[in-house]
């Protein structure tokens, strides 16, 4: 068998060729983009109920919870001066969630992955570092990793759940969301490097 040459200075620094690479590895093709579009049905009305409970979690432990009292510029129209009493709910964290949610919404009816979409894919990642433009902004990449494990086992669970999901496609989505996740971490680790 012969081995595939792949470009070690290329992955670093053309996000198609790494995406493809990871792609290829993790057998990730246009069958797990399909079924994710599918899920979209069922995990589409859920995102809500999805992004508080994600949100909860974030402000259940103080290391998490401080990321969102930093003052970033960007966000100083939400933000009042006496920010040790951010709520859950208030309007700065509603827009945060707005954010979740619309990328959640993307990942499920995305059905090309083209060079816009793992554009995008990597602006999440680098929006968290302080790569971005602001020194304030940089969450460090263990509240990510967990973030999105959280995330992912969330999604799962949804699948498990579902009654419109024959086992098949069941496995077929876990399978999606696994992929997924592990190409959106190699995005992060690939900005916090």
């Amino acid at each position: 068998m012969t081995a595939e040459n792949i470009d070690k200075n290329r992955l670093t620094t053309d996000i198609r060729y790494r995406f493809e690479y990871i792609s290829k590895f993790l057998n990730f093709s246009q069958t797990d983009i399909t079924i994710l579009n599918k899920l979209s049905s069922i995990i589409q009305p859920l995102i809500p109920v999805i992004v508080d409970d994600v949100y909860r979690k974030l402000f259940s432990f103080d290391i998490t919870k401080q990321y969102f009292l930093l003052r970033h510029s960007c966000f100083d129209n939400f933000l009042s001066t006496n920010r040790s009493n951010l709520a859950v709910n208030s309007d700065f964290m509603e827009y945060r969630k707005n954010m979740l949610s619309k990328y959640l919404k993307c990942i499920l009816t995305q059905n090309e992955w083209n060079d816009s979409f793992l554009q995008y894919l990597s602006h999440v990642a680098k929006i968290h570092t302080n790569k971005i433009g602001s020194p304030l902004i940089h969450v460090d990449l263990i509240h990510i990793t967990c973030l999105c494990g959280y995330l992912e086992q969330n999604l799962i669970a949804i699948i498990l759940k579902s009654e419109n999901l024959d086992n098949q496609t069941k496995y077929a989505g876990i399978m999606a969301i696994n992929k997924f996740f592990w190409i959106q971490n190699d995005f992060f680790r690939m900005h916090y490097e």
